[in-house]
């Protein structure tokens, strides 16, 4: 997985009126847990940018006044209004303790189902896995070439090396649907799946993040 850093500066008080005073300076109220005590800083929003307006997730290399940190954003609180970012929570990475953190999915290949009418329906963005931070890949690719029309791939068919995947089995993550053009082809073969409405489960505070960060 990839590595970015980010750099942040102690907060010398606590409290809502220091941090609405960070805030009007563009800084982002943050604390670092897992390390000992909480750690509390700030950081500029422009070191932020990176993770948040981007749907791949990253390592962090959390440099804090000189001390790195290696860790994980795992958690934003946006404005309910203004595009601004109130406050973040920062783990703290042990090399040999397992993380729990939500890798986004890209979708390899083109379905035959596609090929023959249908349509590419996609029911989850992220799955929740569990692994060693050594272990973790940019992403979950989930290989659709052989996926016909009303067929689907769920949870419990995809098998990572080294990493759990938490979310329910039974999950669909994409699958093909019919449309009229699927049925009205000559001898298309239509494999009707039960799971194949699923909606996905609910999303993460960082896909929040995302989709904020895109409105």
């Amino acid at each position: 997985m990839k590595t970015l850093v980010v750099k942040g500066q102690k907060r010398n008080s606590l409290g809502k009126k220091e941090a609405k005073l960070l805030r009007s300076q563009e800084l982002v109220p943050s604390v670092l847990y897992g390390a000992g005590e909480p750690v509390h800083f700030s950081v500029p929003f422009s070191e932020l940018r990176q993770l948040v307006y981007t749907p791949g997730v990253f390592l962090i290399d959390l440099d804090i006044e000189g001390t790195v940190y290696p860790a994980i954003m795992q958690d934003i609180q946006w404005h309910a209004v203004e595009e601004q970012a109130l406050h973040v929570d920062f783990l703290k990475i042990e090399e040999n303790k397992k993380i729990k953190i939500n890798l986004p999915i890209k979708i390899v290949g083109l379905a035959k189902g596609i090929k023959a009418g249908g349509k590419l329906k996609s029911n989850l963005r992220r799955l929740k896995v569990k692994a060693l931070a050594k272990d973790l890949p940019d992403s979950i690719d989930v290989n659709v070439t052989n996926l016909g029309i009303g067929q689907s791939i769920k949870v419990g068919d995809i098998s990572l090396k080294d990493i759990e995947i938490l979310d329910k089995k039974s999950n669909v993550v994409v699958a093909v649907t019919v449309t009229r053009a699927a049925k009205s082809v000559p001898g298309a073969v239509v494999q009707e799946d039960e799971h194949v409405e699923e909606t996905a489960t609910h999303e993460t505070a960082h896909d929040k993040a995302h989709e904020k960060a895109h409105e």
